[in-house]
């Protein structure tokens, strides 16, 4: 992978700098699971977050990205 995987929330809003790829989204959504696991969140919690209703994404959108890092963290486990 040519990006690492972020170690904090700057880390992350800083890869919006990268032009967007493949790997650049692999990148940032392992960063996530491993900035979560790290405060201390479950899984439960994270996908509450990433469903809850937003002007980003629609629900079809949130829904698939939910089971993109429930994937994500199990990956990591």
């Amino acid at each position: 992978m040519n990006y690492p995987i972020p170690d904090s929330p700057q880390e992350i809003v800083a890869l919006r700098q990268k032009p967007v790829d493949e790997e650049l989204v692999a990148a940032a959504i392992a960063g996530v699971v491993k900035i979560v696991r790290a405060q201390g969140q479950s899984l439960e919690e994270l996908t509450a977050q990433v469903l809850a209703d937003d002007s980003m994404l629609d629900r079809q959108q949130r829904r698939w990205l939910s089971k993109l890092l429930a994937q994500a963290w199990e990956n990591f486990s």
